[in-house]
């Protein structure tokens, strides 16, 4: 049952325990459930979702957290459809701010900035960070180094000195086999998606156990005890989905260290980003004197400024709101402001963007929407990308530990989708498809070894008859 406490100190038994009720850790409670196993997934936030956080202020939905559905991923697009909900391309145009003026920025700018990536599918030399690849490509030019640069680090919230070379060409064709191009939001909420699937988990027979700290995993071949805030819970195995970052800090204690698993997590790294949503009482930016497509406006670029990136939910005939966006080394800037100091920063940023005085900006706005992951301790950052040398690391992670700690989240994804929701569902169900084989060797062979009892028995006893003739 979803939020059950109990007194502190008692002692719980289930078949599976799960660590966190993200979108990995639903999705393989749910298909455990489904199985008929009794699991119980263990969430130390009051609400299921994880790194996906919706808020909503009258008639806005507002992501503090994952937003985009990018490209066509089929489990998750085949979630949607079954939970109802409205997947909502994003169309709109893409704009620039350049030697202070607006302009639209043409496909072919767009495609120079993707054409150094483009160049690393399919990368098969030694392994370097992103900035040294670029620097040893001696026909771009600075405009086009400078664009991808800060398109990788604002995408993958990643410093562009550490992010590995190679598992962006892996990202390039991961992408490629989904259509990444293109960019979808739920219109409804992206938290109505782990919403359904707590939903399917407690339909199933499985239990959500909310506000429930795991401070402790202690484990042997066979056995895990949680040690939580609400006592202990135990079960032969257990699928820890904690955040990349509170596994490499060890705020989540696991006794032993799976030795393994930890030194292949160091080969990746937790990303950083700010983000924060404006709201405003009308969409001013479409009422203002011509200018470069602002009534189709998607995406906005200010390349050297914070926020670096803006977009908007153009097609949404009541969305009135613009997100600020800055991803990688450059988010330190804004992080731990509070949302009146980003507030005014963002409206200072719009009304210069828009050559409008800010005070007009100011009147227009209504409030201002941030999260910062990175003080969360239950996240410690955004999402995550691989380090230099460090492109198997999720292959590693994703490995069962003595057929008893299993390891899914985002950065156990093994198909090039780090970072993504989809990513996170694609390892839950792996994790869920491993544990279930594992249980299918394990009554094969004890079926095995109940077959080959009975035929000894049968043989002793036919032996026994012969000799007593």
């Amino acid at each position: 049952m979803i939020g059950e406490n109990r007194e502190a100190g008692q002692q719980e038994l289930w078949d599976v325990l799960v660590v966190g009720a993200g979108m990995a850790g639903l999705a393989c409670a749910r298909r455990l459930a489904e199985h008929g196993l009794r699991v119980c997934v263990v969430e130390a936030r009051d609400h299921v979702g994880g790194r996906v956080r919706t808020a909503r202020a009258g008639d806005q939905v507002i992501e503090l957290g994952a937003e985009f559905v990018h490209g066509s991923p089929p489990e998750l697009l085949a979630l949607l459809a079954e939970a109802g909900l409205t997947l909502s391309q994003r169309g709109g145009a893409q704009v620039s701010f350049e030697d202070g003026a607006l302009r639209s920025r043409s496909e072919a700018e767009q495609d120079s900035t993707f054409a150094p990536l483009e160049r690393l599918r399919g990368f098969s030399g030694p392994d370097s960070s992103f900035r040294d690849f670029l620097d040893a490509l001696p026909d771009l030019n600075p405009h086009d180094r400078e664009a991808a640069l800060g398109y990788v680090e604002g995408f993958n919230a990643a410093d562009a000195t550490v992010i590995s070379a190679r598992s962006l060409g892996l990202q390039q064709q991961a992408e490629d086999a989904i259509d990444g191009d293109g960019i979808g939001h739920v219109r409804e909420g992206y938290d109505r998606v782990p919403g359904y699937l707590a939903e399917r988990v407690v339909a199933a027979g499985g239990t959500l156990r909310l506000g429930v700290e795991v401070r402790a995993v202690h484990w042997g071949v066979g056995r895990v005890a949680l040690e939580t805030s609400a006592g202990e819970f135990i079960a032969p195995c257990a699928v820890l989905t904690l955040p990349l970052a509170v596994l490499q800090t060890g705020a989540v204690r696991i006794v032993p260290e799976p030795q393994g698993v930890l030194r292949a997590a160091a080969g990746m790294r937790m990303g950083q980003a700010c983000r924060f949503t404006l709201t405003f009482r009308e969409r001013f930016w479409q009422h203002l004197p011509p200018q470069p497509a602002l009534s189709e406006l998607s995406f906005l670029f200010d390349f050297g400024e914070l926020p670096a990136v803006w977009w908007t939910s153009h097609g949404e005939a009541d969305a009135r709101s613009l997100t600020g966006w800055v991803g990688g080394p450059r988010a330190e800037a804004l992080l731990g402001k509070s949302e009146a100091q980003l507030a005014e920063l963002g409206c200072r940023a719009l009304a210069r963007l828009f050559s409008l005085p800010e005070t007009a900006v100011r009147a227009s706005l209504e409030g201002c929407h941030t999260h910062d992951w990175q003080a969360d301790g239950y996240a410690l950052g955004s999402y995550s990308y691989v380090a230099v040398g460090g492109a198997e690391a999720s292959a590693e992670m994703a490995e069962p530990v003595e057929r008893t700690l299993f390891f899914a989240g985002e950065h156990t994804n093994t198909t090039g989708h780090w970072g993504t929701v989809h990513g996170a569902l694609r390892s839950g169900e792996r994790a869920a498809q491993q544990m279930l084989e594992q249980s299918y060797r394990a009554s094969s062979a004890s079926r095995s070894s109940t077959r080959a009892r009975s035929a000894a028995a049968s043989a002793g006893a036919r032996t026994l008859a012969s000799l007593s003739k």
